[in-house]
């Protein structure tokens, strides 16, 4: 009765109007599933889609190829505030409390997704702190994570994420020994949950724990050891060999692979919307081919090669094929069109930043703002590692001052326009861009 329930004010709601999809095809009586992958430090250099030459990433290449490639997705350069903000919908500057925490009071897309009839899971890298009971609090039914409560050492001794692994699921700590691979694990639990809640509509959020470092062999390396650091209490120190990056992203795209062909094998693949996407640009320092170029990444610096991420959307039917979109996209965005894809009205007291691309992706037109916002500041301190801008397509300024033309510097690799300098159009777009900041920003922040 219940499931019927969600399903009578999902059809009135009007996502699926006349149970007919957007493309007038035939619908199914219920909400789509969705299935919202994020990756690990995995900038859009490394997905053939955008010109990447170093990597093999074809199940991803393939969703772009028959979905939507948005080309200018930016998320926060570092893990945790992307996590907070992804989840809340709201920029960090309101409610980032610090490095590996989100704010208990926060009421997630998981929350309400769950509220309204879903079944919810999340699995991969949590590094958002509570207890093994957060992720029900943040609205997972059910889950298999890495750093929830255990980095190593005292009495959470297995700490490492990729051979024999020290897990988190569904409230008890799961440690391995017998040459078990941390994603595999995770995959087997997202392949579990989709054929077990096959008959009702089902979110899955899957913040993989791939490729972040230690760059080390994955089961697909011919230098796998499934004995390496059987018991460890503390993860392989340091990065790594950044060779193994190539097979780490490669495997990254074979998981996305097996969870699309589940779906197959079960029949689900029509009504479930596939989300891909990363936490924040590649690691610092690694080199890839991009478009014939030399591309490094950038992680945790606020410039191209911290931010921009690949985003690519695909749901059989329903996103016309071969879509590419250019207008300025953030992790405020998915709170609201996750939210509009299952048909769930937003309680107005949420407040949320994000704006609901969903229009886009039904290949509707749709004007969105065209411009983008971000504060990043990774220890909540203005003098610590952040910073904070509001930008447009060609220009880019930043609450210290600095003012960037991104059409002659995309970059930022040159001193910044001199102030006293800026043409009448420049002065124009830097005082709007300081609007947005001021609308934006924390209070007293900088006091």
């Amino acid at each position: 009765m219940f499931t019927l329930l969600i399903t009578l004010l999902w059809l009135v709601s009007g996502c699926n109007g006349d149970t007919e999809n957007r493309d007038g095809q035939p619908g199914i009586d219920r909400p789509p599933n969705i299935i919202l992958i994020m990756t690990d430090d995995q900038g859009f250099e490394t997905i053939g889609a955008y010109g990447g030459e170093t990597y093999q990433t074809p199940v991803v290449d393939k969703l772009a190829k028959t979905g939507i490639r948005f080309d200018e997705a930016h998320a926060t350069p570092v893990c945790t505030p992307t996590r907070v903000k992804i989840m809340s919908g709201k920029y960090n500057s309101r409610n980032y409390i610090g490095f590996g925490e989100m704010d208990p009071e926060i009421y997630t897309f998981g929350n309400l997704l769950q509220d309204n009839g879903y079944a919810t899971f999340i699995g991969g890298k949590w590094q958002l702190g509570g207890d093994l009971e957060s992720p029900h609090e943040f609205g997972f039914d059910e889950y298999a994570l890495w750093q929830l409560t255990r980095r190593g050492r005292g009495d959470n001794p297995i700490a490492n994420r990729y051979p024999n692994p020290g897990l988190a699921i569904n409230g008890e700590k799961a440690d391995f020994f017998d040459g078990e691979y941390g994603p595999d694990i995770i995959n087997d639990h997202v392949l579990d949950f989709i054929e077990r809640h096959q008959e009702e509509p089902f979110l899955v959020y899957y913040p993989m724990i791939l490729p972040h470092w230690p760059f080390e062999p994955t089961p697909d390396s011919p230098t796998w050891d499934p004995t390496a650091r059987q018991g460890d209490d503390e993860e392989q120190p340091g990065r790594g060999d950044e060779a193994y990056f190539v097979d780490m992203v490669e495997y990254t795209d074979k998981l996305v692979g097996r969870t699309i062909d589940k779906l197959e094998e079960l029949g689900l693949r029509e009504n479930t919307l596939i989300i891909f996407t990363s936490d924040n640009g590649t690691d610092r320092g690694i080199v890839s081919m991009v478009n014939g170029e030399e591309f490094v990444g950038a992680k945790l610096s606020l410039i191209k090669g911290g931010t921009h991420v690949p985003l690519i959307a695909n749901w059989p039917g329903v996103i016309p094929e071969g879509m590419v979109n250019d207008d300025l996209i953030g992790f405020t965005e998915f709170f609201p069109t996750l939210a509009d894809i299952a048909g769930i009205e937003i309680p107005d007291e949420l407040q949320l930043d994000g704006q609901n691309i969903a229009p886009v992706l039904y290949g509707e037109d749709a004007e969105l703002r065209d411009w983008l916002y971000m504060w990043m500041f990774r220890n909540n301190d203005p003098e610590g590692p952040g910073g904070e801008f509001a930008r447009t397509h060609q220009y880019k300024y930043y609450a210290d001052g600095r003012f960037y033309d991104l059409s002659q510097d995309p970059l930022e690799e040159h001193p910044p326009i001199a102030l006293e300098e800026l043409t009448e159009e420049q002065e124009e777009v830097l005082n709007r861009l300081k609007k947005i900041i001021e609308e934006n920003t924390r209070d007293g922040f900088y006091d």
